[in-house]
This record gives structure tokens, C-alpha cells and sequence, in this order.
């Protein structure tokens, strides 16, 4: 038989394509068109992930991934992890190697280095990726035998690595050589690293080894990669103005909360300031649950471990629960959720069919153990107030639950500032309590009430916790982050294991469908989320402070208290800045505290009953009548506006 001298492709679309014999996946790319070959990344030959030198065979489906897709990101990202470490060998030839994965916004690799680095060794570090980038050189592919792979990166002194093969089965490990530097790695890769040119060193921090306290802490750098220059600056842009936002920085300079190493790490203290955003949102939570049919509950910080094994926390969440403390020979711990107690009050007398829907909420704080690690600011703590409820309902009434907790959502949300979401879906996973009729039932509600809500969603395949399925709503902030808020979930497991029934219309004993929702989440990382989302100029309803009266003189401050009266009886939060400071200092310090509005009063405003506006923008609106000024600010603060025009 004559050699082959031509095979037969698959495209996506389900075409097919000829190429000559021994073609490789950038072959294919080129076939197709120069433009295409010279976006491409790599490919996916019968849906595996390629490189463009990955030999093609007759009948094989072909897919080639461009520089401009989401995957062909990920793989600059990833191959610009293998650069920086490259330029780190180079740099520091005494270099121990850890991972470097690509991650959402960019990648990052962990090192075990003879010094310490900081941000001022990232420059060099870039430098000496551009010099080997310049240069051009191939990432290439070789498989090795593991006992080969085991012994090249042993001889290497290269421990990491040579745990990682340790702990697979497989007879054979992928490699990766750029410029002499062998890495461990599944690829696929950019065929040469002068494809890399948009990147950014952007952080050293510290790091366990495969995340594990009681091995070596190891030093990771941080940084991102882009196709587009132009998008490389707008993501630096954005993550200034993130660093501008940041609640940990602005939480300190508005003196809303702190957090004291004298009590430990997670627990934030909150200051005047802050308790005042925190009640004005409580109170805002609870008038809307009582609106909505709700019932509020209270329960303690504390129950006997007994109660945990009931609910199965301690055979299933121990791991984020605190050790047991004893108390008058029995054990008690500190509650890492709230829902264990609202099964005892359910249980506390009988129940009957028109009992339900019953509605119970929470704000209930609880305690979960979090690794010092992952702590951030109030976006992660050990201790934090739940936005918890509990409904129990018969099946004829779940589809109405949820709609009416989406149309809280629909409502409260926006009043925050927050217009945009993703919403998920997440269904059965493997292993699951219940049964498929209950999961069906359960899962084909939750959709059924987001299509007549009219909001869009996403299947999320098998994601659903054990005891059911759920709705996952993030809202998205002013910089377009996503930031996790609402949960439904359904729960078949807790009426199960507390044994709660409900007499129904047959005098027979049923089990109550149980929803655990929350509408904003843990209140600390809500208000986080709040103070990043406004940069910490919040709404007129919000501000903890909202109006700053700045007298010009001491002879005004009995206008000033005239006029913090009538504001404070209209339902504002009113100060009078009475420092011995001059009037452009005052008004200086309030923009900064980003109060919304000062009052500047003096003689002319004291004759005429008026007020000198000016806006925390530095925005003067001159002088207005005390009367437009309360109904003003009034129509503002019911509005929940961030701020509304003056007529």
C-alpha cells in the first residue's frame, strides 16, 4: 500500500476538512485561514486539549482555540506562570519549584527561595521575563516514564515536583522544557513565549505548601496576563480602583469598624459609626420581613453538642465548628448555624396544615472556624450576623415561597444600589438524601419561579448541597465583581433527622417542606461589599452620617442648632461640626469623610432661614431655603436614591 497522503478532519460546525498526512493541529489552523493561524493558541482534538505541534489523525474532530476566548486566555495565563518561573531560575538558581496554575484573573506559581522577596523584587522579575520572551523559545512537550519523571526532577533537587508525581498512578507524566527549565505539566501551552507580551507582576505573598499549615510555607507571586494590551491597562485600572475601594482602608479612614488582635483575628469590632449602617440596614431587613409575613426568632449562641449530631453538623461540618466547651458536666458549642434552633421552636408544639406556611427569620449570629489564611477583612471572618429564615410549607406551597423570596430579592437588592446578577440553579448532586420525586418537585419549583419572575439563570450540574437543591444569586458591584448574596435552598434532610410532621387535612401526620434563604448573606460582608461598591460615599439613607452643619463663626451655632432640630424631627442623622477650625478646613475634612451633605450657615443664612449647600463632590448649590432643604432631603432619604436633583 502507498503512504497516505491526505486524512479527513471534523470541524465544529460539523464540516469536514482535508489536510495532508502527518499534519499537526497549526496546520489545520493555517488550512483554515492565515488569519485564524495567527490567533491561534492551541486546539482540542476530539475534545482534549492540545498544542498547535499535536499531530493530527484521519477522522479526528478538530477545534482551534484563539488568543480571544476565554480558554485560549487561560493557557497565555498558565504559560506566563511557566515564564515567571523560568525567570526566577534564572534569577535564582537555588530556587525550589512549587505549582503555578492559571487562576480567574490571572496565575501565579509558589516558590521555596533562600531569601525573602517583596513588591520591589517584581520589577526585576518582569524584566528578566521580557528578556527571555524576546527570545522566543519554544515550550515544549515531552512524556517521560514516571519512574524517568521521578528521577529527572530527584536529581533536579526539586522535592515539590517529585511529590507531585508521587502521588499519581499514571505510568506517564507531561512535561514542559522552556529554555533549558523542565517543569511538570499537563499543557496545553503557546508554542513560544514571545506570545506573551501583556503581562504584570502584581504581588509576593505567603503561601502553604498544597495549602497545608503544618508543611513549608512557601512564597507565591501573583500576576496576570492578557492578549490585548489595551485590556491588560483597563484590568490594572480597575484593580487601582479596587485598591481605592478597599473596605479594610476605608473602614479605617470613615472609622466604621476595626479589627483588634486583643480579641483574635476575624472578629470585627464596630464603632459608632458603623453600628449606625448596620442598624439602618437591619431595621430596613426587618421592616421588610414583617411586610412579607415573616415572624421574628431569637436564639441563643450556644447549644449542647447533642444538638449538632441531630442536625448532622458534627458528623458533616465539624471541621468549621469549634471545639466543645463544658458546662455543669455537659458539652456545649458555639452555634455555626442557626436553622438546628428554628427546628426546636417548630417542634415545641403540634402543628396542622393551616399552620403553614410559617415564616421565620433571624438576624443570628454565628461562629465558624476559618483558617487565619483566608481571612479578609469582613469579607471573611470567624464570627458574623446571619440574614437567616426558615420556611416551613406544604408541597402545594413551595413554588409560591420562592417566588415570594425572589420578589424580596427583586426588591430589597436594588434599594442597595445592586441592579445587575447572575443567578444559578445548582441540582442533584451524587450523593444526596431525599428521593428523586422530592428532588424533581423541589428543583422544577426553583426554576419554575425564576421563569415567572422573569429572571435568567444557569444550570449548575450536580452543585446542589446533599440535602437539596438551590438558588445562588451575586449581585455585581460598581467595578462589574461578582460577590455571593441570596441563597434558596430546599432542604429535605432537617425535617427527617428533627422528626418534624404537620397534621394534615386526611388527620394524618406529613413532613413540611423546609427553604433556608438568605437575602443579603452575612451582614459583615455585606456592608464590605457595600463600603467597596460605593467607595464608601454611600446613599443619604445609608451614610451613617448624613448631614454636617458647619457654623462660620461661634455667634451662629444657635442657628445651627435651629437647623439641626428641624433636620433631626425630619428623621436625619445631623451633626454640627463646632471644631475651632476654619470653614474651608471643615468642609475639607467632611468631603473626606464623604459625609453627603454640609450646611454652611453664617450671618446672611441666619437672616434669610437658609443654608449653604454643598455636596460631599465638592458640588456648591448655593444658598436654599430651610423648607426646599428638609422636603428635599426628605423625598432623598425615602427614595434610597444615591442622590437626587435639586430643582
Amino acid at each position: 500500500m502507498g503512504e497516505e497522503k491526505e486524512i479527513s478532519v471534523k470541524l465544529p460546525d460539523g464540516t469536514g476538512l482535508t489536510a495532508p498526512a502527518k499534519s499537526t493541529v497549526a496546520d489545520v489552523a493555517q488550512i483554515i485561514g492565515p488569519g485564524l493561524a495567527k490567533a491561534a493558541i492551541a486546539g482540542r482534538l476530539n475534545g482534549i486539549p492540545v498544542d498547535l505541534s499535536a499531530a493530527v489523525g484521519d477522522g479526528d474532530k478538530i477545534e482551534i482555540i484563539t488568543e480571544n476566548s476565554s480558554e485560549g486566555l487561560d493557557i497565555i495565563r498558565h504559560s506566563a506562570a511557566h515564564l515567571m518561573a523560568r525567570a526566577v531560575n534564572e534569577l535564582f538558581p537555588d530556587a525550589k519549584f512549587g505549582i503555578g496554575p492559571s487562576i480567574e484573573e490571572g496565575f501565579y506559581y509558589d516558590f521555596d527561595l533562600p531569601l525573602s522577596l517583596s513588591a520591589d523584587d517584581l520589577p526585576k522579575i518582569e524584566a528578566k521575563m521580557s528578556e527571555i520572551a524576546s527570545r522566543g523559545p519554544k515550550l515544549s512537550r515531552a512524556e517521560l516514564s514516571r519512574s524517568d519523571a521521578l528521577k529527572l526532577f530527584k536529581d533536579a533537587d526539586q522535592p515539590y515536583k517529585a511529590e507531585l508525581i508521587e502521588d499519581v498512578e499514571t505510568d506517564s507524566i507531561s512535561t514542559y522544557d522552556l529554555d533549558g527549565f523542565r517543569d511538570l505539566c499537563r499543557g496545553p501551552h503557546v508554542p513560544s513565549v514571545n506570545r506573551i507580551k501583556n503581562f504584570k507582576l502584581l504581588k509576593v505573598a505567603g503561601a502553604y505548601w498544597r495549602g497545608d499549615e503544618n508543611r513549608p510555607m512557601l512564597q507565591r507571586i501573583y500576576g496576570t496576563a492578557f492578549a490585548k494590551k489595551a485590556d491588560l491597562k483597563d484590568y490594572l485600572h480597575r484593580l487601582e480602583e479596587a485598591s481605592r475601594r478597599d473596605h479594610r482602608v476605608l473602614g479605617q479612614q470613615l472609622d466604621l469598624f476595626h479589627i483588634d488582635d486583643a480579641l483574635g483575628a476575624g472578629l470585627p469590632l464596630w464603632h459608632p459609626k458603623g453600628a449606625r449602617l448596620r442598624q439602618t440596614i437591619e431595621d430596613y431587613w426587618r421592616s421588610e420581613h414583617l411586610a412579607n409575613g415573616y415572624d421574628l426568632v431569637l436564639t441563643p449562641h450556644i447549644a449542647k453538642t447533642d444538638l449538632w449530631k441531630t442536625s448532622g453538623h458534627w458528623d458533616f461540618y465539624r471541621e468549621n465548628m469549634y471545639s466543645p466547651m463544658e458546662v455543669d458536666t455537659q458539652q456545649y458549642i458555639v452555634k455555626p448555624m442557626n436553622c438546628p434552633m428554628h427546628m426546636q421552636i417548630y417542634r415545641s408544639r403540634p402543628r396542622s396544615y393551616r399552620d403553614l406556611p410559617i415564616r421565620w427569620a433571624e438576624l443570628g449570629t454565628v461562629y465558624r472556624y476559618e483558617r487565619s489564611g483566608v481571612l479578609h477583612g469582613l469579607l471573611r471572618v470567624r464570627g458574623f450576623t446571619q440574614d437567616d429564615a426558615h420556611i416551613f410549607c406544604r408541597p402545594e406551597q413551595l413554588l409560591d415561597e420562592i417566588k415570594d423570596v425572589i420578589k424580596m430579592v427583586q426588591k430589597m437588592l436594588p434599594a442597595f444600589g445592586f441592579s445587575e446578577f447572575d443567578i444559578y440553579v445548582s441540582t442533584q448532586p451524587k450523593k444526596f438524601v431525599g428521593t428523586p420525586e422530592h428532588w424533581s418537585l423541589a428543583t422544577e419549583a426553583l426554576e419554575k419561579a425564576l421563569t415567572e419572575c422573569a429572571l435568567d439563570y444557569q444550570i449548575d450540574p450536580g452543585e446542589g448541597v446533599f440535602y437539596g437543591p438551590k438558588i445562588d444569586i451575586k449581585i455585581k458591584d460598581a467595578l462589574g465583581r461578582s460577590w455571593q448574596c441570596t441563597t434558596i435552598q430546599v432542604d429535605f434532610n432537617l425535617p427527617e433527622r428533627f422528626e418534624i410532621t404537620y397534621k394534615g387535612e386526611d388527620n394524618k401526620d406529613h413532613q413540611p417542606i423546609m427553604i433556608h434563604r438568605a437575602l443579603l448573606g452575612s451582614l459583615e460582608r455585606f456592608v464590605g461589599c457595600l463600603i467597596e461598591h460605593y467607595a464608601g460615599a454611600f446613599p443619604l439613607w445609608l451614610a451613617p452620617s448624613q448631614i454636617a452643619i458647619i457654623p462660620i463663626a461661634d455667634r451662629h451655632f444657635d442657628y445651627a442648632k435651629q437647623v439641626k432640630t428641624r433636620l433631626t424631627k425630619a428623621g436625619l442623622k445631623v451633626f454640627i461640626d463646632s471644631r475651632s477650625e476654619s470653614m474651608n478646613r471643615k468642609i475639607r475634612d467632611n468631603q473626606v469623610q464623604k459625609i453627603p451633605y454640609m450646611l454652611v450657615v453664617g450671618d446672611r443664612e441666619a437672616e434669610t432661614g437658609t443654608a449653604a449647600v454643598r455636596l460631599r463632590d465638592g458640588t456648591d448649590l448655593g444658598d436654599k431655603e430651610l423648607d426646599v432643604i428638609v422636603e428635599h432631603l426628605k423625598e432623598e432619604l425615602e427614595s434610597k436614591k444615591l442622590q437626587s436633583d435639586w430643582k
